[in-house]
């Protein structure tokens, strides 16, 4: 049955092309603070462990809201870690990381899911198409703030003078 929304399928294939990319960036991101909730170490241990928690979960939460809205416009969504890799910006870790380069690698993957969305706005905003222009904006919201919440860990005060502390003691 054909799909009559008020969007032409031209404009339908373009929006579900950039859902595909958000929501590749946003399962490789989620998979990746999933990894360093369970591999994070040091005397960060448990702010990180709970606040990595607390992102993954709400970004597996998202994951569907994305790849609904593909299919609401009629369009499969892809569901391998193959396809993933192929549409996403963000890549995948290799190995663990210090606690600190955890959160750095975290920042820069939550900005990159925002420009992703910011971008797949633009393409949304120009067809009309509110709600996934609603969705995305709520993504960037969440994807700002995911990355000031980790971004406050890495300046004075925060981890960096907690570890500077912890190994100067070691000393």
């Amino acid at each position: 049955m054909a799909i009559d929304i008020g969007i032409n399928d031209k404009d339908r294939a373009n929006i579900a092309e950039s859902l595909s990319r958000m929501l590749a960036d946003s399962y490789i991101l989620y998979l990746k603070t999933h990894n360093f909730h369970w591999n994070v170490t040091g005397p960060m241990f448990q702010t990180l462990h709970n606040l990595f928690m607390t992102q993954y979960t709400e970004q597996w939460n998202a994951l569907d809201l994305i790849a609904e809205r593909i299919r609401a416009l009629g369009h499969p969504a892809p569901g391998s870690y193959k396809r993933f890799v192929e549409l996403s910006s963000l890549r995948e870790e290799e190995g663990v990381p210090s606690a600190l380069d955890m959160v750095r690698q975290l920042v820069a993957g939550q900005e990159a899911v925002a420009r992703t969305a910011r971008a797949a706005f633009k393409v949304a905003n120009a067809a009309d198409d509110q709600p996934t222009a609603d969705l995305l904006t709520q993504r960037m919201e969440v994807h700002e703030k995911n990355a000031w919440m980790l971004r406050v860990l890495l300046e004075d005060g925060g981890a960096v003078t907690v570890v500077s502390k912890a190994k100067a003691r070691k000393k």
